[in-house]
């Protein structure tokens, strides 16, 4: 894999995506649907799918792709391969509330090792460099040339007082029961895949996640922690979170600085 173009052409892919989002959320109103399993799915889904999809497939004809709006690619087998979210956080974005993002990764060998996560209404981007890794982009998002860029690390964690991010949409009993196993300094919410890139930076230490997530959710959020220093393990045993699973359903799983002292299940 040439992951200079691997990485070129992924970011500008988010960022078309994005605008496209973008051109959706901005109007007065926009139809939303619901898919076999009742999650919600917009015009801004379909629309940021169909760039993504073909622009990989263009690019990387030789290299299996999965994607979350098109379920024929759900049969795929393989442990190395694309995988594409084009918006996570789809409630988000019907309730305006701005944390959704574009996702796409690289899966090799069963491990997420490039990706890019972009929060267009929030103008925040993240991405794994060539090398693996990882960066936060800022300013104007040309999207044939990368502008100022900044290497991002997780957190030297401070287990008497940990920064604890979680889900909006998702929380429940047995989360915030495992949440009160750690001293918490604070608690911060985020939506989508951001919650892994706000480890990725520093600005949180951990995110347990105890609930249903698909491999598209969480891969590009995952390399770009990995290339930031972090990592993401199963919640029951703490062994890696893997991909290319029978049905690409996640398990549950922790988010973390590897500073962070992880409890038990």
């Amino acid at each position: 894999m040439d992951y200079e173009n691997l990485v070129t052409v992924m970011r500008k892919l988010s960022l078309q995506a994005g605008d496209k989002i973008m051109e959706i959320y901005g109007r007065d109103d926009f139809d939303v649907k619901s898919k076999s399993d009742d999650s919600p799915v917009t015009a801004a889904d379909e629309a940021a799918d169909a760039i993504i999809s073909a622009g990989l497939r263009a690019a990387f004809p030789d290299v299996m792709l999965v994607t979350e709006e098109q379920s024929a690619t759900h049969d795929a087998e393989g442990d190395t391969f694309l995988i594409v979210d084009p918006l996570d956080g789809t409630k988000e974005f019907i309730h305006r509330r701005g944390d959704f993002t574009v996702n796409i990764a690289l899966v090799e060998n069963g491990k997420p090792t490039r990706g890019v996560v972009y929060a267009p209404a929030k103008s925040r981007m993240f991405f794994t460099l060539a090398d693996g890794k990882s960066v936060e982009e800022t300013g104007d998002f040309h999207k044939d040339q990368v502008g100022t860029v900044a290497p991002i690390s997780v957190s030297d964690a401070d287990n008497s007082a940990l920064m604890v991010v979680a889900s909006k949409s998702h929380r429940d009993q047995a989360t915030d029961d495992y949440i009160g196993k750690y001293v918490v300094r604070d608690m911060t919410s985020a939506g989508s895949s951001l919650k892994f890139c706000l480890i990725a930076t520093g600005e949180a230490d951990v995110y347990p996640r105890l609930g249903r997530t698909m491999e598209w959710d969480t891969a590009a959020g995952h390399a770009v922690l990995l290339g930031a220093g972090g990592d993401v393990v199963r919640f029951d045993d703490h062994t890696p979170l893997t991909y290319g699973k029978a049905d690409f359903a996640n398990p549950f799983f922790i988010a973390h600085s590897p500073s962070v002292a992880l409890k038990p299940a």
